[in-house]
């Protein structure tokens, strides 16, 4: 069956809808080895460990991970079958505050060891991004300059898009009106 484009993309809430959804509040992925990925979060990604459960609370444990000041940002349920498939979820994306920080997180994963499975821009959008795979094979993406959109609803049209498979690629072909300078140190 060929998706209807049009009619997806004339989509909206009901008018009158008693509450608004104000952002993602937390993500939860069930894990294989729960050191193994507190470890990664915390080692390699830069998240701090709120709490802990005891696997008398949570077959596995379970813990909260946090990159902000919400009590959590991820969490991890120690009791996952093995390596995601990608089945299900597509993949998870944090932002940083400054497109130095993409490159900064690019050169931390090299030395690390780290795959990266995708650096560059990819398409709607237009953010930044490196993309990696956690211990069990998770896809994270971690971004910055994602487009926005204003009170009048205006989205960039695909033509802008520029789709580009490097770091450096994004940096010397930007997309109109976003602001792709590094500061030199």
């Amino acid at each position: 069956m060929a998706l209807d484009m049009e009619k997806l993309r004339k989509m909206t809430p009901p008018p009158g809808l008693p509450f608004k959804i104000q952002r993602l509040g937390h993500v939860v992925l069930m894990v294989s080895d729960l050191e193994r990925s507190v470890t990664f979060y915390t080692q390699v990604l830069g998240f701090k460990v709120s709490d802990i459960y005891s696997e008398d609370l949570q077959p596995g444990g379970f813990a909260f991970l946090r990159c902000s000041t919400d009590h959590h940002t991820i969490a991890l349920v120690g009791a996952g079958s093995g390596e995601s498939k990608h089945l299900e979820l597509h993949h998870i994306a944090f932002e940083v505050a400054t497109l130095e920080e993409v490159f900064r997180l690019r050169a931390r994963l090299r030395e690390l060891g780290v795959p990266i499975i995708f650096e560059g821009r990819r398409r709607a959008g237009c953010q930044t991004s490196v993309e990696l795979l956690d211990p069990d094979r998770h896809s994270i993406e971690i971004y910055w300059g994602l487009d926005q959109v204003g009170t009048d609803g205006y989205v960039r049209p695909s033509s802008e898009w520029k789709g580009v498979p490097s770091l450096e690629e994004a940096v010397a072909n930007p997309v109109p009106g976003q602001d792709i300078r590094i500061e030199k140190r």
